[in-house]
């Protein structure tokens, strides 16, 4: 079995999100143990209903999906301690294909934007994996890269905390939706609600 979080199956002492938005449902997988203080803060914010209503501001094909803004222009949206939050890099994981990450303005400014990534592995230069190994990057991140896509550019930059486990066909759909030129929705996609499932209770 596999030493990385994203590339098992989720299992009876998960921590789960349904996020269920008017193209479809996504469920993914939280790492409370690698990522504390973004889990707490997605959960929390979650069961507030903070996200409730909330547009999928922005959507860029074969990159990315973000959301979280309650004004739906990325440019606000407040952590559940009404201020940003300092990053958490873990070394086990990374911005594969169906990631999900908190997005940001640069270091330590976590609020309550996050994205799921949707870059497939046609998108990934096949040089990219060159440098991925002299950077380090363990071999069977790199195979997934490979196998499944991401963006491996976004590590060390953007906190993963979570990873699709079901519905990754939903969040490739939303990123495939006409946009207009500053990258929005032309038909509004809406994160109806989020309910959280934690199997370690």
């Amino acid at each position: 079995m596999s030493t990385y979080p994203q590339l098992r199956p989720a299992g009876k002492a998960s921590v789960l999100a349904d996020i269920h938005t008017t193209k479809g449902n996504i469920q993914i997988e939280l790492f409370p143990e690698q990522a504390p203080k973004a889990v707490e803060n997605f959960i929390g914010l979650a069961k507030q209903g903070y996200y409730d209503g909330i547009i999928f501001h922005r959507v860029i094909e074969n990159f990315m999906v973000p959301a979280g803004d309650p004004t739906g222009t990325g440019y606000n949206g407040k952590s559940l301690w009404g201020k940003a939050f300092a990053d958490e890099f873990s070394a086990d994981l990374f911005n594969i294909k169906g990631a999900v990450s908190m997005a940001n303005s640069g270091p330590n400014t976590n609020g309550s934007q996050f994205f799921i990534v949707t870059a497939g592995p046609e998108t990934i230069y096949p040089q990219t994996f060159e440098g991925m190994k002299r950077a380090g990057f363990p071999e069977e991140i790199i195979d997934a890269y490979k196998e499944y896509g991401g963006e491996p550019g976004l590590d060390g930059r953007y906190t993963v905390f979570g990873q699709v486990k079901k519905g990754q066909d939903t969040a490739d759909a939303i990123s495939k939706v006409q946009t207009n030129p500053m990258d929005k929705p032309l038909e509004e996609i809406v994160i109806q609600n989020i309910t959280i499932t934690d199997g370690r209770e």
